[in-house]
């Protein structure tokens, strides 16, 4: 009974993985219907649902209880999909950028970045720029940035990709966990709110301060990745 009910919840969490993406197929309905406050959210749902899957998948022990069946690789395919293919399509249809050009960058570069067997290091940071288009998407989309200067930001991360720097694994961190989990919520409850409410949160520059958190995530990874990190 105990070994049937652990294999339930097995596949309950890989049935959880999966459902990001139909989340985002629902995202790029509403891209299509041009309806992009319904897109960002369906966005913010995915990376919810990514946020805690791989909690999940560690605390039932999803590889020991279901060998046969790679969870890993689910999770890439929902992820190329939420985090480059979904917003990639968003910045496009919604004039975010000035033409679908600007994008290939970010797509290709992606590509390369998901198939890199060191994607993710050994002490647990993502090497090279981890792909969070979804996040520049929606910040573009909220605070209006001019679609000359979003394709030139697009074109820097997308060079980021690149560059073997560690950025930090927010699920996994071994330092600076409270600060960080703190501060996650705190923005993502301000981004939901300018998501939903999207005048109003500009009149009060909401989204203009929930760019701390980005700036605090970057800083966080300089240092704890190694490139701030104090010589002994």
């Amino acid at each position: 009974m105990a070994e049937r009910l652990r294999i339930g919840l097995a596949w309950g969490v890989h049935l959880f993985t999966a459902s990001g993406a139909l989340v985002g197929a629902l995202a790029l309905l509403a891209v299509g219907r041009g309806d992009l406050r319904a897109a960002a959210l369906w966005m913010l749902v995915a990376i919810a649902i990514d946020s805690l899957d791989g909690s999940l998948a560690r605390a039932v022990g999803v590889a020991r209880v279901l060998p046969g069946f790679d969870g890993r690789r689910l999770d890439d395919m929902v992820d190329f999909l939420n985090y480059v293919i979904v917003p990639c399509v968003f910045l496009v249809a919604g004039g975010l950028v000035p033409h679908w050009g600007a994008v290939a960058l970010p797509v290709l570069a992606s590509a390369y970045g998901f198939s890199q067997i060191h994607a993710k290091t050994p002490d647990d940071f993502f090497l090279g720029f981890p792909s969070y288009w979804n996040v520049i998407a929606i910040y573009g989309w909220l605070l209006e940035v001019d679609p000359r200067l979003m394709a030139w930001i697009v074109a820097g991360f997308a060079l980021l990709v690149f560059v073997p720097l560690k950025y930090v694994y927010p699920s996994k961190l071994r330092a600076w966990k409270r600060t960080t989990y703190a501060l996650t919520a705190a923005a993502g409850a301000a981004v939901i709110w300018s998501v939903l409410e999207p005048e109003q949160a500009r009149a009060l520059r909401v989204p203009q301060l929930a760019l701390a958190y980005p700036a605090f995530y970057f800083l966080l990874s300089l240092r704890l990745g190694g490139w701030l990190r104090p010589r002994a």
